[in-house]
């Protein structure tokens, strides 16, 4: 017992990270390491002006435990002809304790989404000892044996360094799916925003994740290369995923936020951004160069101007392909009305520009700001920084 309270001497309270992925929204948030150990990406401001540190074991599983204590008060207070992903939570008064408020949010959150998925954060927590990340991983499948997945982010770099035995040592305790910020397959466009891997390395640590019989999700970010490496970087991006054949390729439009090195490289012209149309083009070249593999390509970010842009690998690739021709092919003043609707949330589809109501909405915003096809970029730059 005391070497319990030794080892919690320090403890705080349950942590939550500050991002996810989109696909883990109704997962519950297991913080594991505090922000990101590279923390040099040119394009990201998440972790900025933060240091890297490894939680102690001890408090992790702290975290789990007070989450555990209110799962069970949760479930005991459901019907028991339900299943455990249909309990519906309620909260008593005496329930709320002021010394961890989180766990309590976080386990009424996670009961209320179905309690099918679990995420590790912050920005890589498979840079801790192998060991450690396993006994983690078997106690949160002690306390919740149903759960259905248990992911995580992790950088290239840090896989490729992990030991294929290690690797399937986690798979079995529990570790089933990887998300990897791919960004680009190209070494060029890699080196630009300060990745710290390159293409070689990328398709190592993919190719592990996927013998050790793991998911893997990597994230593909169109526009990273700016107007000169463009095409490049959908084609050597496309070169690398052919290689890997991830199960998920996620696409993630690039955003520049005011608070990152990137927004100095466009103010001092060293970086010039793609505008919508070329980005098109850039998407476009990146799917058609996929090949030979059966990825399920999925675009489920607000940044994106095409959410409908899924499907797997090959079967649904001209669909894919022809959303993007369609935009092509349209006229300027056309595009400018789908960009701006998509953009302000009128349209979540290109389909959408058939519905009069939408369409005729989109328009009119267009001609009460002025917005044209010689200024529409300038107005979407300012819209997508409201997501950054």
């Amino acid at each position: 017992m005391s070497s319990t309270r030794n080892a919690l001497a320090d403890y705080e309270g349950f942590e939550q990270g500050p991002i996810r992925p989109p696909s883990e929204a109704n997962s519950l948030l297991i913080r594991i390491t505090r922000n990101c150990p590279w923390n040099r990406c040119t394009f990201c401001r998440v972790y900025k002006k933060t240091d890297f540190s490894v939680r102690p074991v001890a408090h992790v599983i702290e975290d789990i435990d007070r989450v555990h204590r209110y799962i069970i008060r949760f479930r005991a207070q459901a019907d028991p002809s339900q299943p455990v992903s249909g309990t519906q939570p309620t909260i008593a008064a005496g329930d709320i304790s002021p010394k961890d408020p989180v766990a309590l949010q976080a386990a009424y959150h996670w009961t209320s989404s179905g309690m099918q998925s679990i995420f590790l954060q912050d920005a890589n927590s498979l840079i801790i000892k192998p060991k450690a990340l396993i006994e983690i991983l078997r106690h949160l499948r002690n306390c919740f044996p149903w759960v259905k997945r248990i992911t995580s982010y992790a950088r290239s770099h840090t896989i490729a360094r992990i030991s294929d035995a290690d690797l399937k040592a986690m798979r079995g305790a529990g570790l089933n799916r990887i998300h990897i910020g791919l960004e680009s397959g190209s070494d060029e466009v890699l080196q630009l925003i300060c990745k710290g891997v390159d293409q070689a390395t990328h398709i190592k640590a993919g190719l592990k994740v996927k013998t050790a019989g793991m998911e893997l999700s990597e994230y593909v970010m169109p526009g990273l290369g700016g107007k000169k490496l463009s095409q490049v970087h959908a084609r050597e991006s496309a070169i690398a995923l052919n290689r890997i054949n991830p199960d998920f390729i996620r696409l993630r439009t690039l955003a520049v936020s005011d608070h990152t090195e990137l927004f100095k490289d466009v103010t001092d012209g060293r970086f010039e951004k793609c505008s919508d149309i070329e980005m098109a083009k850039e998407i476009l070249t990146f799917l058609e160069h996929l090949d030979g593999i059966t990825s399920t390509v999925k675009s489920d970010h607000i940044l994106n101007l095409f959410q409908e842009i899924e499907g797997t690998l090959p079967g649904d690739k001209p669909a894919m392909t022809g959303t993007l021709k369609t935009f092509l092919a349209m006229p300027p003043e056309q595009q400018c009305i789908y960009q701006v609707g998509r953009r302000m949330g009128i349209m979540s589809a290109l389909s959408d520009m058939d519905s009069p109501h939408r369409y005729l909405k989109a328009k009119k915003t267009c001609d009460e700001f002025g917005i044209t096809p010689e200024n529409v970029d300038r107005f979407i730059d300012g819209m997508m920084k409201r997501f950054v």
